[in-house]
């Protein structure tokens, strides 16, 4: 009796992450990379990193200092990290020191020029009030988004949003709704400026590969089947290659896992790295 009182816990956990895998195998996986995708090798010639000092951010910025078509690649940030501070030692990274997210007007001229931004700056909602929460993930973004345009001379550009599984503005939690919010609010200034913005709605998010531990691998095993887990590195060669390709997903366009995972595929493939 006593073994079958401690087996049912875990026969509960199995069951929920049977169920959370076939959960996103049925739901997932919404946009396909075409075949004979228009690639333009300029789309991501000059990249911007936000939230870099995170664990997603890190694994974004790692990604484009891979790629050989990014020649520039600007941080903004609060604080460095060692990856940032050994970018900036080799020349790959330049630094912008910023504390005023409200305000990008003293980056007006990296602006003009830039291509593609990878926006992984934000917090969870633990603990957090709800106005500094939208601060952080409605009023910072939206006002970058309004200097940049007011600035930007270059194209193609496209901005590269991570919002999160479960991001909804019609949802019943605060942060839902708030994410869900910049979504729709990026998408309509975007129109008619020559931007195209991306939200990726992603689930767990494994930290780059020489930052991780056995949890962060545990998670990716057990949640990878139904596309609810994705590597930060392929979530930044997703974003990547979905700038490359100027003409295959429209501005507003929701990634979910399984697209991040598709896309990320074609750009390995592309790119010819494993």
């Amino acid at each position: 009796m006593l073994k079958k009182l401690l087996l049912l816990p875990l026969l509960l956990i199995v069951v929920a992450i049977v169920g959370l895998n076939l959960w996103g195998l049925s739901h997932q996986g919404t946009h396909e990379p075409g075949s004979d995708a228009n690639v333009n090798p300029d789309a991501n010639r000059v990249v911007m990193v936000f939230g870099a000092t995170g664990s997603v951010g890190d694994s974004l910025l790692k990604t484009a200092m891979a790629d050989p078509q990014v020649e520039e690649l600007h941080v903004v940030t609060r604080r460095t990290s060692p990856r940032i501070d050994a970018g900036v030692a080799s020349g790959r990274i330049t630094l912008h020191m910023h504390s005023d997210f409200t305000d990008y007007t003293a980056l007006e001229q990296v602006l003009r020029k830039t291509n593609t931004v990878m926006w992984g700056l934000g917090t969870t909602s633990i603990g957090m009030d709800d106005d500094t929460y939208t601060r952080i993930h409605v009023d910072f973004p939206m006002a970058f988004i309004r200097d940049w345009l007011t600035y930007a001379q270059t194209v193609p550009r496209s901005l590269h949003f991570v919002t999160g599984m479960g991001t909804d503005p019609e949802g019943d939690q605060h942060w839902a709704r708030e994410k869900g919010r910049t979504e729709r609010e990026m998408t309509r200034y975007a129109v008619g400026n020559q931007l195209r913005t991306f939200s990726y709605r992603s689930g767990f998010i494994q930290p780059a590969s020489d930052t991780i531990n056995a949890g962060h691998t545990l998670l990716m095993w057990l949640l990878r089947p139904g596309h609810l887990a994705v590597t930060g590195e392929d979530l930044g060669a997703s974003m990547l290659e979905i700038s490359a390709r100027v003409n295959e997903l429209p501005n507003g366009s929701l990634i979910d896992n399984a697209d991040t995972v598709a896309y990320a595929q074609a750009y390995h493939q592309r790119m010819n790295t494993p």
